[in-house]
C-alpha cells in the first residue's frame, strides 16, 4: 500500500485490487483517478454501487442478475422460448448478447464442474436446467461453455444429463475465427476445425 496514504485510502485500493484484472498497482491508479476526479467520477460511482447493492437481483428463471426478477431476457415475449443457450457466469450471457444473434433464452449455470477445485453439481444450477428440460416447451438446449478441460466435462456431463428429456443438445461450433490466420492458430483450434468441418 501507499507509504503516505491514510487508512480510508488503503481500503479503497485493497477494494480495488480484488476485482479481476485489478492488482495492488492498478488498484492504486484506479483509486487515484477516482480521489482526483470526486465530483464527476467518484461520487456517481458511489451512487451507482449504492443503487446496484439495492435493485440487482438473480433472475430466479435463468440466474442472470438484472432489476427485475424475471429478468429482460426472460420476460421479453419476442424470444424463443423453445431454445435455451447454457452459459458458465453472466459475462458470457452479457457477450452473448451483444452479438445480438441469438434469440433464445440462457441459463447460467454459476460455474463449471471441477474435481480439482471440489465443484460439483450441487453447486451449479444443474437441476434447474434439467427442470427446465422435462417442462416441455424448451426443444434445444445449446452449450456454450468454454473450450477447456472443465468447459468440455461440464458439457458432457450435461448432455448426458439432458438425454433422458429427448431435448436435442448442440455445442457451440468451434474453429477458425473470422478473419483467423492458421500461422498463428494453436494446434488444438486447428484440429478442432478439421473435426467440424463442413461441405463448402
Amino acid at each position: 500500500m501507499a507509504a503516505s496514504a491514510g487508512p480510508e485510502i488503503e481500503r479503497l485500493i485493497a477494494l480495488l485490487s480484488k476485482l479481476p484484472g485489478l492488482g495492488p498497482r492498478s488498484g492504486r491508479r484506479a483509486a487515484l483517478a477516482l480521489l482526483k476526479k470526486r465530483d464527476t467520477l467518484l461520487a456517481p460511482l458511489t451512487a451507482a454501487l449504492v443503487d446496484a447493492q439495492a435493485k440487482v437481483r438473480t433472475c430466479s428463471v435463468c440466474g442472470s442478475l438484472d432489476t427485475s426478477d424475471p429478468c429482460a431476457v426472460c420476460a421479453d415475449g419476442s424470444r424463443d422460448p423453445r431454445l435455451i443457450c447454457v452459459v458458465e457466469e453472466v459475462g458470457s450471457l452479457w457477450a452473448m448478447e451483444r452479438g445480438q444473434s441469438f434469440k433464445g433464452r440462457y441459463h447460467v449455470l454459476g460455474g463449471l464442474l471441477s474435481a480439482l477445485d471440489g465443484i460439483g453439481p450441487e453447486a451449479l444450477r444443474v437441476n434447474e436446467l434439467l427442470d427446465r428440460a422435462r417442462g416441455g416447451e424448451i426443444q434445444e438446449v445449446i452449450l456454450a461453455l468454454p473450450a477447456t478441460v472443465d468447459g468440455q466435462t461440464t458439457a458432457h456431463y450435461l448432455a448426458d444429463r439432458l438425454a433422458p428429456t429427448g431435448v436435442s443438445v448442440t455445442m457451440l461450433a468451434r474453429g477458425v475465427p473470422v478473419g483467423g490466420d492458421l500461422d498463428w492458430l494453436d494446434d488444438g483450434t486447428i484440429a478442432q476445425a478439421l473435426r467440424a468441418r463442413r461441405p463448402a
